[in-house]
């Protein structure tokens, strides 16, 4: 009796391991599936930044130093090879130079009215608030695994099984972090 006692207390902590691990492992793989979401968005807005530096081209030929930033910061973003920390570091950049790139087409009443432009604009602006939501969706699970890892008694599982915090994708700069001023 004993020892059917103690083979069932076994039994439910085998149980109850098992299912703080796959609840970590499903955590985990989420964590992974938005960051791979965001990596999807990050890949449109890197196809498209050539095709709107190649319609301004023809128009802004005297601003060659705004163009070649936003090809570097292109080229930059893509290469960057580390986790969330270090790629949105490279994102801050690349957004920053496409701002001055805008900037520099308010100049052009030509190029801001050309079509392919107008396109190029939208496209890129839709593909911005996909990586906005994208973002959003990658922070939230890894705050939930985060949470999740450091919390007892899942914190014993996590440390057994080498279950590590997430980095979250944070804006580097306090600019972005301010509310645009509308003029009129």
């Amino acid at each position: 009796m004993i020892a059917l006692i103690i083979l069932a207390l076994i039994i439910l902590i085998v149980l109850f391991i098992a299912g703080l691990y796959n609840k970590l492992v499903k955590m985990r793989t989420l964590v992974k599936n938005a960051w791979s979401q965001i990596d999807v968005q990050l890949k449109r807005r890197y196809d498209l930044i050539p095709n709107l530096v190649e319609t301004a081209k023809g128009y802004i030929k005297h601003e060659r130093e705004t163009l070649e930033a936003v090809v570097k910061a292109r080229q930059m973003a893509i290469d960057t090879k580390g986790g969330a920390a270090e790629q949105a570091k490279a994102e801050n950049m690349l957004s920053q130079t496409l701002r001055s790139l805008f900037a520099v087409v308010e100049n052009y009443p030509d190029l801001k009215a050309n079509q392919n432009m107008l396109a190029l604009q939208e496209e890129l602006s839709s593909t911005e608030n996909k990586i906005s939501f994208a973002r959003q969706f990658y922070n939230d699970s890894v705050m939930k695994l985060n949470v999740t890892v450091q919390s007892v008694p899942t914190n014993i599982i996590a440390g057994m099984f080498n279950f590590k915090t997430e980095e979250f994708f944070e804006l580097e700069s306090p600019a972005e972090r301010e509310a645009p001023k509308v003029k009129f």
